[in-house]
């Protein structure tokens, strides 16, 4: 692959990560007070659905940062854009698509199979 597109990629993952963390700042809430008042039976739930729906995020989230970190170590090690499994390299439209991906397709259809 050559360095410009190798700087394209990286370029899309930056986007990326710097996308999830400020949505990451958004998301960070306060815990109510003590003065806060008791809420109904339906906003417990709500509320209790809605922290559930925040962790599942955060952990999707967190997994996505990591693959974005590891995909800009792999264009460090000029190891990017290559299928980790049948080594191979991994097509453009995929690429473009996940560019965090470390499968190409076939592999990574095998791989969920």
């Amino acid at each position: 692959m050559n360095a410009k597109n190798l700087d394209r990629y990286k370029q899309l993952l930056l986007a990326k990560r710097s996308e999830i963390e400020a949505g990451a700042i958004g998301t960070i809430g306060s815990p109510g007070g003590p003065e806060e008042r008791q809420a109904d039976v339906i906003d417990q739930a709500t509320d209790a659905a809605q922290a559930d729906l925040q962790v599942h995020l955060h952990q999707t989230d967190s997994h996505l940062l990591r693959a974005i970190e590891e995909a800009l170590r792999r264009i460090e090690r000029d190891a990017f854009g290559v299928c980790e499994i049948c080594k191979r390299p991994i097509s453009a439209a995929r690429l473009e698509a996940v560019p965090w991906t470390r499968l190409c397709r076939d592999c990574k259809e095998r791989q969920q199979g």
